[in-house]
């Protein structure tokens, strides 16, 4: 394993579909619990901290046993940060203290399916490539998706694949929007987590969903119902 492992859970106070949504109830506690337990859990960090712009999440991050060693900067907490900002700021942050990690892992807040030992397979698994990213198939073959031409008919959008079999096309995959982990020389030589050495880690359908509207967390609280029973 990595000599210094850094857990970095992004949670910042801003979210315009749902309020205050890194924060809010999902089943029963704050749903940013979830993500603090899982890398907890996980045995494998040696810090776990949460970026925050926020005084109520930091306060939450603490009592839950992640540390807030300081606060997110203006250019990362809007709406057009990205995830690598937010990374690279973290890095940047720690080694200005002194500490260097040799890998990390970026985890959102929104993953309650997340578990430690999905973070441990990860890590694992980052000793073979330089990222790691969970990833799961679509449920249905997108080379055969339909779209709405600008006249409002639909059509193919991929027309060459009108007559495929389902089971003859390729299976593609999609981020889970969960975690990714990485080598720190790797993100910041590349600038991003997607580097060219990024392995997969493939999830089920049941351990996956993506939590944008307030249907979605319906239907993630239903889900993780059935998985809890």
């Amino acid at each position: 394993m990595f000599r210094q492992t850094l857990a970095i859970i992004t949670a910042r106070g801003g979210s315009r579909r749902i309020p205050r949504k890194n924060i809010k109830e999902f089943c029963g506690k704050p749903i940013l619990c979830y993500s603090i337990e899982a890398a907890k859990s996980a045995g494998v960090f040696d810090e776990i901290m949460v970026s925050t712009d926020d005084e109520e999440i930091a306060g939450l991050a603490a009592a839950s046993g992640a540390s807030v060693p300081f606060f997110r900067s203006e250019e990362t907490s809007g709406d057009y940060a990205s995830t690598d900002d937010v990374i690279r700021e973290v890095l940047k942050a720690y080694e200005e203290r002194g500490q260097h990690f040799e890998s990390f892992c970026c985890i959102y807040p929104t993953a309650p399916f997340l578990t430690g030992a999905r973070l441990r397979h990860a890590m694992e698994l980052l000793r073979e490539a330089d990222s790691v990213m969970p990833v799961v198939p679509f449920s249905y073959p997108p080379q055969r998706g339909l779209i709405v031409n600008g006249q409002g008919f639909v059509e193919r959008q991929f027309p060459q694949y009108a007559e495929a079999r389902s089971q003859d096309l390729p299976t593609v995959y999609h981020d889970c929007g969960q975690f990714y982990a990485c080598r720190t020389d790797a993100f910041l030589e590349n600038g991003t987590t997607d580097v060219p050495k990024l392995l997969p880690l493939v999830l089920t359908q049941m351990e996956v969903q993506d939590i944008d509207t307030l249907e979605d967390w319906e239907q993630a609280e239903l889900k993780y119902k059935m998985l809890h029973l």
